[in-house]
């Protein structure tokens, strides 16, 4: 089992739900207007001087065949996005236990 948080530009939310429903995710918790700053990438705090937000899905995979397929639209999406700082990143860690 494996845990994945999805973080992306809050003005993806409807290409990441669309993400989602095709690799069979209708499962999921959110965070939107998160302020973060990743590794080359620019601040995204929803000020003036670096506006926008993100959002982040916390997603729980009992299958990993469905996150191998999410992990692959979003490499896809990607691979469309010109600005490199409105990649949708997708973080993997192990999960031991859903109760």
């Amino acid at each position: 089992m494996k845990i994945a948080f999805v973080i992306y530009r809050d003005v993806l939310e409807d290409r990441l739900s669309s993400l989602l429903e095709r690799a069979g995710v209708d499962f999921f918790t959110e965070w939107e207007n998160v302020k973060g700053k990743g590794h080359d990438t620019l601040p995204h705090l929803g000020t003036r001087t670096f506006p926008g937000y993100n959002s982040v899905r916390m997603i729980a995979f009992e299958d990993e065949d469905r996150l191998e397929c999410l992990i692959d639209l979003i490499i896809q999406l990607n691979s469309t996005i010109p600005v490199k700082d409105d990649y949708v990143r997708l973080f993997q860690i192990p999960l031991e236990r859903i109760i």
